[in-house]
């Protein structure tokens, strides 16, 4: 089987890894919450593939359609956020959010700052207030998403340091962190913006694949690398 050295793999190509991963004797699992096939032999992960979101996965390793399919994202930096809704894979709706939350001067971000010093400060005041009403703006667009469509699945990039204050903003989003149907986004995101809300529409579109070491060994039998992937390796 010849598996190229880019992260992008075809259909076909993917169905042909899976039956020859069974034929093998290893295992292979659907993981719901990663929307991911994991490959693995009885001490390590040797492949994992990233699905489609528009596919479902049965446990006949058949993928399929899925119909009327709503997907929703959040993508989110310090200072700057992008929402979407989906259906059937178009970009119905977007928004960009941006907030006066880095001091200019030192480069930090209003949260970062605000556990040291500077809370009485007027500006120091104005950034936080801005942050705080910048989570809020979010979640109000994603309530409206979850108010009018049935999301299937919430997608979110959220740094660390941002993930509570964004889960504890007094407009809550519409989903828990744990919530099921949450997937957080395996691509790197370097700015939420609209342009990096298409990007990942297309990539949603697509199968990804990473091999371990041995994995590229065991399927490719070409010493085939992950060089290049634009894969957040926190999310895999």
């Amino acid at each position: 089987m010849n598996i190229p050295n880019a992260n992008v793999i075809t259909q076909s190509l993917t169905e042909e890894l899976i039956n020859q991963s069974i034929a093998k004797g290893l295992e292979v699992n659907y993981l719901k919450e990663k929307h991911q096939i994991l490959i693995e032999n009885s001490s390590e992960w040797l492949a994992k593939i990233y699905l489609p979101w528009n596919l479902k996965f049965d446990s006949k390793a058949i993928f399929s359609i899925k119909d009327d399919f709503h997907y929703a994202l959040v993508m989110i930096r310090a200072g700057q956020a992008v929402v979407g809704y989906f259906h059937d894979g178009n970009l119905l709706d977007h928004k960009v959010f941006r907030a006066y939350m880095v001091r200019q001067k030192q480069g930090k971000s209003q949260i970062k700052y605000l556990k040291t010093k500077g809370k009485s400060r007027s500006g120091s005041r104005i950034r936080l207030g801005e942050t705080e009403r910048f989570f809020e703006e979010i979640n109000e667009r994603l309530r409206e998403y979850s108010s009018n469509f049935p999301i299937d699945i919430w997608g979110i990039s959220c740094g660390k340091t941002l993930w509570p204050y964004y889960f504890e903003s007094e407009i809550a989003p519409p989903f828990s962190q744990n919530q099921e149907n949450l997937i957080s986004l395996p691509f790197h995101i370097a700015q939420a913006s609209f342009e990096a809300l298409e990007n990942v529409r297309i990539k949603l579109g697509k199968f990804h694949l990473l091999l371990s070491e041995n994995g590229k060994s065991i399927f490719s039998g070409t010493g085939t690398s992950n060089q290049g992937l634009d894969i957040n390796s926190d999310n895999w």
